[in-house]
């Protein structure tokens, strides 16, 4: 009776049929006896739709947006210690609007446990390549089919090196093999691990085979006493790199955007001035990552020797007062970021000639005077103040300390406070040690580019101006 069923049914009920089967782990057979069972009052097409389940069906579970209106991710959680990380990655995904499936690979259960990660997917978790209840239909080639993108966090050296080798030996290997969708790894691994030649060689196959990376970044490892390049991507950054890889990258579209960069140059005369060692290089990266995130972006710049960021309205100023006004005139802004390091006091009065010296002529006695406070300014406007004001705080000593301090007094919402000891090579430099700190406490971030500390800042305030 039940062969005969599906023998008349067409082919697309029999796949909803067996899709349905597997789900509950029963046989095909089984299955139209129990559809029989429940509903032998009815009949036909509507009712094993309506039994299917819903990702047969080409839907997600009741209170989640359908695949067919949400972009579909699978994750590949491999077997490092960064696996912790997955799950608010998975978390971070969902708040974006995805459809998120997850691979466990027997490495990663020793760090999570496919209850954590389909609890918070809302999915069941795959494990095994040889799933008696979804093989029969060969169900590693659907979920390589039914994936807009697949992203592997962490990508382990291990995996790296059976993906460059088109190993297919378990279910997240076979899947990534047989996918034809966009892959984006997030390596995670030992320093030493990462700059071995056969992990440098395996990437850069996978690199020249089209594979997308996001990170690794540099930090501190789980291992005591060890850092290095091989930390993964915090789950912000991994979730705005899926949404680029998908061309959903405008997280700032239709936000307005101002950040101030550089130093400022306060006259002593026309010739000579008081500065600072500020070479611009992390508000202009801000302001690239936020035009690269479909923001209108205005950077107010202090004198610096750098290109103007592609794609931002780039306004020049000298002096402290010149940046004030600048940026009043840039106002309102959804965002505004000052990134720029203010001299804090200027000459009271600059000579209009140059000062000389020589013999019987007196040391010259500059008065100095402080300097307008842009951020204070900014944060404590009645009118036009941007929705999220976020300062700086470069300190050469207690820098939490210091940096929770200035949050309370400027009256921002954020401070990102940074040790610029000579020692640090900051100051200048092409690295970062961010303390994020807010109201609700401060965050080590790990040394990084300042690039990566733009992202990671962006992707920040996307997700705040979301919520």
């Amino acid at each position: 009776m039940a062969s005969l069923t599906v023998r008349q049914l067409d082919e697309r009920l029999k796949k909803l049929l067996r899709l349905r089967a597997a789900r509950n782990g029963r046989s095909v057979e089984d299955e139209v006896r129990t559809i029989l069972r429940e509903a032998a009052d009815q009949a036909g097409t509507e009712v094993l739709e309506n039994l299917a389940p819903p990702s047969a069906r080409g839907i997600a579970p009741r209170g989640r947006s359908t695949p067919a209106e949400a972009m579909r991710v699978l994750l590949i959680i491999g077997g490092g210690i960064a696996a912790y990380k997955s799950l608010d990655l998975i978390r971070r995904l969902k708040e974006r609007g995805f459809y998120v499936r997850c691979i466990l690979t027997k490495a990663g259960e020793n760090f999570v446990t496919p209850l954590a990660a389909g609890a918070i997917a809302g999915e069941r978790v795959f494990t095994d390549l040889f799933d008696p209840a979804h093989e029969f239909d060969v169900g590693h080639i659907r979920l390589a089919r039914e994936s807009d993108v697949v992203v592997v966090a962490p990508a382990t050296a291990d995996l790296m090196a059976k993906l460059a080798g088109g190993h297919a030996n378990d279910l997240a290997t076979a899947v990534l093999l047989a996918t034809t969708a966009k892959v984006l790894l997030a390596p995670a691994m030992n320093p030493r691990m990462w700059s071995n030649k056969a992990t440098q060689r395996n990437l850069a196959q996978l690199v020249g085979d089209g594979f997308a990376f996001v990170g690794p970044n540099e930090g501190e490892m789980a291992e005591a006493g060890e850092s290095g390049k091989g930390r993964m991507a915090e789950p912000l950054e991994i979730a705005a790199a899926v949404e680029t890889l998908l061309g959903r990258g405008q997280s700032l579209s239709g936000k307005r955007v101002l950040v101030t960069s550089g130093p400022t140059h306060e006259p002593i005369d026309p010739v000579r001035y008081i500065a600072n060692r500020s070479s611009g290089k992390q508000g202009h990266a801000i302001a690239a990552a936020a035009a690269a995130a479909g923001a209108q972006v205005i950077l107010v710049s202090g004198p610096v020797n750098l290109p103007d960021p592609p794609g931002v309205t780039t306004v020049h100023v000298e002096s402290a007062r010149n940046m004030l006004a600048a940026v009043e005139r840039a106002l309102p802004a959804d965002v505004a970021i000052f990134a720029a390091a203010v001299a804090d006091w200027r000459v009271a009065n600059a000579g209009e000639h140059k000062i000389k010296k020589g013999k019987g002529r007196a040391t010259p006695d500059l008065t100095l005077v402080e300097n307008p406070d842009i951020l204070s300014t900014i944060a404590h406007r009645k009118s036009q103040r941007p929705a999220l004001v976020i300062g700086f705080a470069a300190e050469t000593e207690n820098v939490a300390a210091n940096a929770k301090a200035k949050l309370a007094s400027k009256g921002c919402d954020w401070i990102l406070a940074n040790d610029v000891s000579p020692r640090t090579g900051i100051m200048g430099g092409d690295m970062n040690t961010i303390e994020f700190v807010t109201a609700k406490g401060v965050e080590p971030w790990p040394p990084q580019s300042k690039e990566d500390v733009a992202s990671m800042l962006v992707a920040r305030i996307a997700d705040a101006l979301r919520q």
